[in-house]
């Protein structure tokens, strides 16, 4: 494809989002841009939620992982089924009951102010750092593919991914974005099996049976790691750390749950959490199975490419054919924007909720104060993106957000824990103080874990550790029962 051809495409595609925002978003009020007036259907939010927890770095790190990193990333996925149970059966009857807007009050009730601005605050570093990186994976794929070719600077392409997601979300917010990234989820899956149904007609693997004996005999499908304790990728390590994951950049992240929280009850909200926990396992070993067919396409026609480039490089190839290119693309757009336009509502509907608090300004400003702070978020991601360009080179992405997210989202993990299985009250005021120091140690650990732990080499169990560290440095803090 041309240039001018996918500028067309992803032209075509935005006018799509843009006249569903038009519908969805004639309702231009809080309650609505928050909560979708609490009557989001729980089927839509279930499988548009698999778009926005899979995103662009899915998409194209998962994949271009697989040579290195095997099968063992299902590992993770597995860990994330058990985590998804913990969120409908714990975390979501909290969350409907005190029938919060932003999860994070229940740790203003629960301890108080400094506990609610802590989580608050973890939680918008975290969101921040993840949206930043999902979107600079997919802004550095349309630099290559596109902007490049009319020497257009990176800065000026993340600008107009951003400005293009603030576009379609700014009226609607929450009750947008539960369809379009229904829409977008489709594209995504579309996307991923034309891909696999080209590499295998080109591989000669005509029929699923060959494509299944083919992943099935490779010794790149290996997917469980035993044998060493001080690997990164050994089963415990993995499916603990996936577990965790979950619940925290799921459960107690208010991107994901503010979907969840727009289904009428909890009874729906538990429905769509319980599915989309299922059908995001067959989708993760979809990517795994591209990645491996990937990687055998690459090796067969000597095409050389980094982890996070071997996906694009290869669908934009001449003899892919258009078709293909085009629902790479689409697939691509979609996986990116899925994550991120929630990602920018969350963030607009944390800072207005948790940080300055809008329920108790004039209602007549309540309005204008949420469209100041989207814009204001929107810039602040502009900033992190660019930041992120001089500073991560030829990664896999996925593998450091997994890593960036094990030293912000700790704290949240520490504090929900305390306040869930506890009944004891803090000292609010030093809340912060833990919540800063246990990250800090959390990397020192794992800067030198290899010396101070016999060759034990820490991987994303560095939530976990993180996760234990606050909760025993809020132990610390308690308040003795008179």
């Amino acid at each position: 494809m041309t240039p001018t051809q996918i500028l067309l495409l992803i032209s075509a595609y935005f006018v799509v989002l843009i006249l569903i925002s038009y519908f969805t978003g004639k309702e231009d009020s809080n309650e609505a841009f928050f909560k979708a007036n609490k009557s989001a259907p729980w089927y839509l939010v279930a499988f548009g939620m698999i778009g926005a927890s899979l995103s662009g770095v899915t998409f194209i790190s998962v994949p271009g992982a697989v040579e290195v990193k095997q099968f063992g990333y299902l590992q993770v996925v597995f860990g994330y089924f058990f985590g998804y149970l913990v969120i409908a059966y714990v975390l979501l009857p909290i969350y409907y009951k005190l029938n919060l807007t932003s999860i994070y009050t229940y740790l203003r009730d629960r301890f108080g102010n400094v506990s609610y601005k802590t989580g608050s605050v973890a939680f918008l570093i975290s969101r921040i750092v993840g949206a930043a990186f999902r979107l600079f994976l997919v802004a550095k794929v349309l630099q290559l593919l596109v902007f490049d070719q009319y020497g257009i600077p990176f800065t000026i392409t993340v600008i107009i991914t951003i400005a293009l997601i603030w576009l379609y979300t700014f009226k609607g917010g929450i009750k947008t974005i539960i369809f379009t990234d229904t829409l977008q989820t489709l594209f995504m899956l579309i996307s991923v099996v034309v891909t696999i149904a080209f590499l295998a007609s080109a591989l000669d693997l005509h029929g699923i049976s060959k494509i299944y004996t083919n992943v099935k005999e490779s010794s790149m499908s290996k997917v469980f790691f035993f044998d060493d304790v001080n690997d990164a990728q050994y089963f415990f390590k993995s499916f603990l750390a996936g577990m965790f994951i979950t619940i925290t950049m799921t459960g107690l992240d208010q991107d994901m749950m503010q979907k969840n929280l727009t289904c009428k009850n909890l009874k729906e909200a538990q429905k769509n959490m319980i599915s989309f926990s299922v059908i995001l396992i067959f989708v993760n070993i979809l990517f795994l199975a591209l990645g491996l067919l990937l990687t055998q396409y690459a090796q067969k026609n000597g095409i050389t490419a980094s982890k996070d480039e071997l996906f694009p490089t290869i669908a934009m190839l001449p003899e892919i054919g258009i078709i293909t290119s085009s629902f790479f693309l689409l697939g691509l757009i979609a996986a990116a924007y899925s994550s991120a336009d929630s990602a920018l509502t969350s963030l607009t509907t944390s800072f207005c909720i948790d940080i300055i608090e809008l329920d108790k300004k004039p209602k007549e400003i309540q309005k204008k104060i949420r469209k100041q702070t989207h814009v204001f978020i929107s810039i602040l991601l502009v900033i992190v993106i660019v930041l992120f360009d001089s500073i991560f080179k030829d990664v896999s992405v996925i593998w450091e957000l997994f890593k960036a997210a094990g030293y912000t989202y700790g704290p949240l993990l520490g504090l929900f824990a305390f306040g869930i299985m506890t009944k004891a009250e803090l000292k609010d005021k030093y809340v912060w103080i833990v919540a800063l120091i246990a990250p800090i140690i959390s990397y020192a650990i794992n800067a030198y874990s290899v010396d101070l732990l016999n060759g034990y080499q820490i991987g994303f169990e560095i939530l976990i550790v993180n996760g234990l560290l606050t909760f025993l440095g809020l132990v610390l803090i308690r308040r003795q029962q008179n």
